[in-house]
């Protein structure tokens, strides 16, 4: 199971100067934007030198809040620690190919066995953490204990890990040990053995949402009480790790400081040093016309033709694993973690929502300011995925349609009354809609403001939480609450697995659901994507789209944006590459100069 993250939002940061340019826009949108198409590649001319190996490598963690610091991939729940700690290899158990498929090569080896409804995995022969410690069998369990543990407060438990045999108890607090994993040469060898229910598709790959996909250091954290392991100082201060650079230094919420990591199992890296830096994303371009960066985290849509401007950087890029999403707060996290629907929400009435998506001109924000970056998204499973992917033909999502989002307000029963200058609900009750947007830059501020202007166009009275825009951490913070009253709308950016099945952002029991909406009929859809039957891919890719199909009816999330990863890369790095088949970059990429050219 890959780790879920909520990123910031960079494709916020498309310049919206102009709101009554905005107004103006052109109701061409059911047409798609075209986008660019970049190498996932880039390599430097030219022989790397000593002396550039042995500097430092720098790179720009692009962003308009400061990271929190939880190095521990069984914790995050952001991009930027999870980009910030990246050096250190984030515990990754698999190699992968392409497809995400698990391959043999990297830390540990996977074996499934249909017939016994098991999976072996086993860890390569020496391997050691980054302070000499040996990674052992425990280490791969040990993670499964910190996710579904409720006390430790991971974001990233999902129903579907109810397949390993004994999670649920542990789950609900029945039982201290998870009766369906084991060891078979004890919890100091290299062999761990899960016990399932039954054996799905999705395990063939990584980030699927039942096996976790890294390590975490059993015997370094094993005294550490489990509600106190977040914020302890070895998960924060003096993490370890399994891959090629260990942590040498943190200025918390700035940046990170790397050196190779002296007992890393895998292909030693040529650089001695590495620092990545927190940078607002108003002063990427400066920074790289001053040559400050050899890459970036992040980069956003905004600063792109500036920055391709540059003589001395070329840009590099790939279909983004993940999109912008527009959420409605639906409900609330029961005692036992399970999301429930409070019928009495302000956002409860499906028409209401589906009227604020189709009041918004996404098409022509994308084609007027995404520099073919990003583009109007039409479900919640991104084409990245390929076949599962339904199409804008079948599935064409909200599309701008004034007229249209007015009428389903009007069919609905929301009207004005006693002389009010907004619409209230069809019981009669004030209706006043609070909009929840991430902090950034101006430009993110004036696509916020067109939300509001919009969606008050369309007549009702919608205004930001507490009167502004909120600090990215905070609103985060807020939105995984059990239970908040502040938020009815927000808008934020998903990190999705590799892997397609979306339950770990949208089931039952999933934290990252954080609208809380539910149904038999979503917790259905979700669970036939990995019966059975779904070994069969023309049934998977069918349940799928059913999915999405059944998902833009209840429109309780909707995409914003699909958008391009990019990053400029500087004329003196080597080998570097956004492929998800390069299972070591870190250790491939020299330096050709001192200091970026």
């Amino acid at each position: 199971m890959k780790r879920h993250n909520i990123k910031w939002l960079t494709l916020g940061t498309m310049i919206l100067a102009s709101m009554s340019g905005l107004a103006a826009c052109s109701n061409n949108a059911s047409k798609t934007n075209k986008h660019v198409h970049l190498s996932q590649t880039y390599t430097a001319p030219g022989k790397a030198t000593k002396a550039g190996n042995k500097s430092t490598l720098r790179i720009a963690n692009i962003s308009s809040s400061p990271f929190s610091g939880v190095a521990s991939p069984a914790l995050q729940t952001t991009a930027q620690d999870v980009d910030m700690f990246q050096p250190g290899g984030a515990g990754a158990l698999f190699n992968q190919n392409k497809h995400y498929q698990i391959i043999k090569g990297g830390l540990a080896s996977l074996k499934l066995n249909k017939k016994n409804n098991t999976a072996t995995v086993t860890l390569r022969k020496g391997a050691k953490w980054s302070n000499g410690m040996k990674i052992t069998a425990k280490d791969v369990e040990y993670p499964y204990e910190i996710i579904a543990n409720k006390k430790s407060k991971s974001q990233q438990y999902s129903t579907d890990m109810n397949d390993i045999k004994g999670m649920a108890a542990y789950h609900a607090g029945k039982t201290n040990k998870i009766s369906g994993i084991t060891f078979p040469d004890g919890p100091k060898g290299r062999k761990t053995l899960f016990h399932f229910n039954r054996l799905i598709p999705a395990l063939k790959y990584n980030g699927n949402s039942t096996m976790w996909d890294s390590v975490e250091p059993y015997e370094y954290l094993k005294n550490i009480p489990l509600d106190q392991i977040q914020s302890s100082s070895k998960a924060r201060k003096h993490p370890i790790f399994t891959g090629p650079y260990r942590l040498k230094k943190e200025v918390q919420g700035e940046s990170t400081n790397w050196e190779p990591n002296p007992y890393y199992w895998g292909k030693k890296p040529h650089i001695k040093h590495i620092n990545i830096q927190i940078v607002s994303p108003s002063n990427l371009s400066a920074a790289l016309k001053a040559k400050k960066y050899d890459f970036a985290f992040g980069s956003p849509a905004t600063q792109y033709p500036r920055i391709k401007s540059l003589k001395d950087y070329s840009e590099v890029g790939t279909p983004e694993l993940g999109y912008s999403v527009i959420g409605f707060d639906l409900g609330h996290l029961n005692k036992s973690g399970t999301s429930v629907m409070d019928p009495k929400s302000e956002m409860a009435n499906p028409n209401l929502r589906k009227a604020m998506l189709y009041s918004l001109n996404l098409n022509e924000i994308a084609k007027k300011f995404g520099h073919g970056l990003s583009y109007r998204a039409n479900t919640l499973i991104p084409p990245i995925y390929g076949k599962y992917h339904a199409s804008y033909k079948s599935q064409p999502g909200f599309p701008y349609n004034m007229k249209k989002a007015r009428k389903l307000l009007k069919d609905t029963g929301y009207k004005k009354r006693n002389g009010s200058k907004y619409l209230s609900q069809p019981n009669g009750k004030k209706l006043i809609i609070h909009y929840g947007a991430p902090q950034g830059s101006a430009e993110d501020d004036a696509q916020d403001n067109y939300f509001l202007q919009q969606w008050r166009k369309l007549g009702l009275d919608a205004k930001f939480t507490n009167g502004r825009p909120l600090e990215f951490n905070s609103l985060v913070a807020t939105l995984l609450k059990p239970k908040q009253n502040s938020i009815n709308i927000y808008r934020i950016e998903f990190g999705l697995n590799a892997e397609p099945t979306p339950i770990g952002f949208f089931g039952d029991q999933s934290n990252f659901n954080m609208g809380h909406f539910v149904s038999k009929e979503n917790n259905k859809l979700m669970a036939e994507m990995n019966n059975k039957k779904s070994f069969k891919m023309p049934y998977r890719i069918k349940i799928f789209k059913k999915w999405q199909r059944y998902m833009n009816k209840q429109a309780a999330y909707a995409p914003e944006f699909f958008n391009i990863t990019w990053t400029p890369v500087n004329h003196r790095l080597k080998g570097y590459s956004l492929s998800p088949a390069d299972n070591y970059l870190w250790s491939n990429l020299e330096l050709t100069a001192k200091s970026p050219k």
